[in-house]
């Protein structure tokens, strides 16, 4: 108790700087799942991509990104522990690491261009020095083993969905005798299934931390209401699109792609503001728990209400990682593992949120990363084997595998300094 005392306050700077450290990583790996889709179909540049998630994962991860969290990330430790009720400087010392390895693996990651989880990240990191430092008994081992089966979960889901949502487009559009007049005819549908899913990935990821009473039949009906208004509008728009003959002689379906690029830069903005309303707590929710403990004088709970403050540093890392560095992973997803037009990247989108969705009302652990990797890999899945990069999709697995044990070998070598240094 008297570490916390003497020392509290550069160990909160601390925590400020690492939490933001991570929020970076956060930016610069994991907004690729918003945008990569879009930048890879050719709908934006990688400038209007950034420019684009920049307002809106910043405007999802500082208005609904968590009045309340779990600060005892994902509840893998148990924070009535002995050992940490006689000395709770042991969680701030753990937390930090975590923050620190899972911010130093993402950093790693992006570098080279894999789309890691940064839930799993974290996960990994605090694991690690729980359950070295602390005890294998102050470990969740069952909640890790659901965590560590999303890596199955995610992508063959939205995989098996991306490969429906395209084999449809294919049948109902792409191969038939008249692609425009059928994109026409059936995209009002499609943007029907986009409003819906991206208002419930909102609602459900996102606007439930703001507390607003919403019950799921609520938050159904209002995200009907708002797929058939856009249905209702992508019906108006597209009474204006006009058939470019001249672009069809170069390529069939010029016409018939932009129609669905209209939809991608919608759908971009929503997974981007969900995204950032949902994946911020990876990084600021370690950082709610040290300023809690060291508040409270070294009381420890599991949950505790969230600073605005904490919020806005969260938000600012991750839009100053995506402009710095996203990049690198965006082309990953958008260009390295298979050619995407824009009805590919659609379905691919589609398909990742419509997971997300799911895995919420079920309970299932999932990463979006996966999530949106395993959709694209759905798409080229449909067009053959031979439409897909497999060294890359070899790397990409690979990256995945070494995640958790990465992020927990890096949080007990730095929860060790931490303890020697300030201990």
């Amino acid at each position: 108790m008297s570490i916390l005392a003497e020392h509290g306050t550069t160990l909160l700077a601390l925590a400020c700087i690492f939490g933001f450290f991570m929020a970076w990583g956060v930016g610069a790996n994991d907004v690729a799942n918003a945008m990569g889709t879009s930048v890879g179909s050719k709908v934006l540049t990688i400038k209007q991509a950034i420019i684009i998630a920049i307002i809106f994962e910043f405007a999802g991860a500082y208005l609904a990104g968590g009045s309340v969290t779990e600060t005892i990330r994902k509840g893998i430790i148990d924070p009535n522990m002995s050992e940490l009720v006689a000395s709770p400087e042991l969680l701030v010392y753990g937390m930090l690491a975590a923050l620190l390895a899972a911010g130093f693996w993402l950093l790693i990651a992006t570098h080279y261009g894999w789309p890691v989880s940064t839930t799993h990240s974290i996960v990994g990191a605090i694991v690690g020095f729980a359950a070295v430092a602390i005890s294998p008994d102050a470990v969740n081992w069952l909640k890790v083993a659901s965590i560590a089966a999303s890596w199955i979960i995610s992508p063959v889901v939205s995989g098996i969905l991306a490969f429906l949502v395209f084999t449809s487009v294919q049948k109902l559009i792409l191969n038939t005798e008249t692609p425009f007049v059928n994109a026409k005819k059936y995209v009002p549908y499609y943007m029907l299934i986009v409003g819906f899913v991206i208002s419930m990935v909102t609602l459900t990821k996102g606007l439930k931390h703001i507390g607003l009473p919403l019950t799921d039949m609520d938050s159904v009906l209002l995200a009907l209401l708002i797929g058939s208004i856009l249905m209702l509008i992508a019906k108006y728009a597209l009474s204006k699109v006009v058939e470019d003959v001249n672009a069809d002689k170069k390529f069939y379906f010029s016409s018939v792609e932009k129609v669905f690029g209209v939809m991608m830069i919608f759908t971009a903005c929503a997974m981007a503001f969900a995204h950032g309303s949902n994946d911020v707590a990876n990084a600021v929710g370690p950082l709610a728990a040290i300023n809690s403990i060291i508040v409270t004088g070294g009381k420890i709970t599991g949950q505790t209400a969230m600073p605005s403050w904490i919020l806005l540093l969260g938000a600012v890392g991750i839009v100053i990682g995506l402009a710095t560095y996203g990049y690198k992973v965006i082309a990953t997803i958008g260009t390295h593992i298979t050619e995407l037009t824009p009805s590919r990247g659609f379905a691919a989108e589609l398909s990742a949120s419509s997971t997300v969705v799911i895995a919420s009302g079920t309970g299932l652990p999932i990463s979006t990363t996966h999530t949106l990797v395993g959709a694209v890999l759905g798409v080229g899945m449909a067009r053959g084997i031979g439409a897909l990069d497999m060294k890359v999709i070899s790397k990409i697995f690979m990256s995945w595998l070494i995640t958790l044990p990465a992020g927990a070998i890096f949080a007990i070598v730095f929860f060790n300094i931490l303890k020697a240094v300030f201990g």
